[in-house]
């Protein structure tokens, strides 16, 4: 397999992860009109401003992530006709700075799904309950998705370094 191949199926793969991202937000996004429609109760209609900014973020996440990778699909091609070797590093390089935003993330998101629930169980107003719970939500989605996207990475590292191995390209 060259290296242009194996480039394209991984960013591939990424368009399509990274559309659960929108999946999910559209999920936020009617859970907050839902809330708001139907919300009679303090803790529903407390629901409305977090599950609307959860369902924003996510559409954020989720277009960026998605449209960068369009962009990446098409842009390989051309990285890889200009210059094979000079593809290759750049591949190299971003997968193994990629992977290290990883270690950060899967540290950090954790770290605040602590904070979020103590917060809930000190501060009992419908509120902050629904600020907490909707961030734990997040952020659970959050690892769900990059947690597949780190393991992606991760083996496309490995496919790159195996392929420098068999085809003897020089880094």
């Amino acid at each position: 397999m060259d290296v242009l191949k194996l480039a394209i199926e991984w960013a591939k793969a990424e368009v399509f992860s990274t559309r659960f991202f929108i999946f999910f937000a559209i999920g936020f996004l009617i859970a907050s009109a839902g809330f708001w429609q139907l919300g009679k109760t303090d803790l529903a209609k407390a629901y409305i401003i977090p599950t609307l900014v959860a369902g924003i973020l996510l559409l954020i996440i989720g277009s960026g992530t998605n449209y960068t990778n369009i962009q990446r699909v098409k842009q390989f091609e051309k990285d890889f006709n200009t210059d094979e070797t000079a593809f290759y590093k750049s591949e190299i390089e971003r997968s193994e700075s990629t992977i290290k935003q990883f270690i950060v993330v899967f540290k950090v998101v954790p770290i605040v799904v602590i904070v979020a629930a103590l917060v809930m169980l000190c501060i009992q107003t419908p509120t902050w309950r629904a600020i907490c719970v909707t961030t734990i939500s997040m952020l659970i989605v959050i690892l769900l998705i990059d947690g597949n996207a780190q393991s992606r990475i991760e083996n496309y590292h490995k496919e790159l370094k195996l392929l420098d191995l068999k085809t003897g390209l020089k880094k």
